[in-house]
């Protein structure tokens, strides 16, 4: 399980297709709205 930067809710990284990549990491959210919101501003979200 991974935390989404975004609102913090736990996700399941082998399930969730909800991915990005920041700094050769992958990041995981929960929902598409999160995932906009990082992919927006991905500097503001620390993970």
């Amino acid at each position: 399980m991974q935390k989404d930067p975004v609102c913090g809710m736990m996700v399941d990284e082998k399930k969730t297709k909800l991915t990005s990549t920041y700094e050769e990491k992958s990041v995981y959210f929960c929902s598409p709205a999160c995932k906009t919101s990082f992919d927006k501003d991905p500097r503001r979200y620390k993970h």
